[in-house]
């Protein structure tokens, strides 16, 4: 019902801009198709990603591994491997979403993207260059004991 609304105010907020000015109304149109036919190749990656991650990892093997019945194991599992994992955003939160549906607990998606978005295992060696090491792996070192307790929190939340 809220994806029905979405469009309906999109069509009508449309219709508004167009009847106050075709020109700019046009010129916004062809500037989302343009952001639009930039994004799609990426899209159709994530798309193929999440079916190949899917079709590799049937349910019973997510849930095994991090399923809400896994605890602080599997908590530590989906942290290092968001940790290790170097996916966009755009990525990673179609990602979670289907491996909730496929039988990941909540906490364990939670210490994935949020260690996913936070810590940087893969680019530490760049990021000790520019910043330093000390730095470097302190950042990280919070990074990951915040992934935690933000996935902690997400469950107080969700469990409200």
């Amino acid at each position: 019902m809220d994806t029905i609304f979405m469009y309906a105010a999109t069509a009508v907020l449309f219709g508004l801009s167009f009847f106050k000015d075709r020109a700019r109304t046009k010129a916004a149109l062809l500037k989302g198709l343009r952001a639009v036919e930039g994004i799609l190749p990426q899209l159709v990656v994530v798309l193929l990603l999440i079916a190949v991650m899917l079709a590799a990892f049937d349910a019973e093997t997510i849930t095994r591994f991090i399923g809400a019945g896994t605890g602080a194991v599997g908590v530590a599992i989906a942290t290092a491997l968001g940790s290790i994992t170097l996916i966009p955003g755009f990525v990673a939160f179609p990602l979670a979403g289907e491996l909730l549906r496929n039988g990941a607990g909540v906490t364990q998606i939670a210490a994935f993207v949020s260690s996913l978005m936070m810590v940087g295992v893969i680019t530490l060696p760049m990021e000790m260059a520019t910043f330093g090491k000390r730095a470097a792996v302190a950042r990280n070192a919070f990074a990951l004991v915040f992934s935690v307790i933000a996935a902690l929190f997400v469950t107080w939340g969700v469990s409200l």
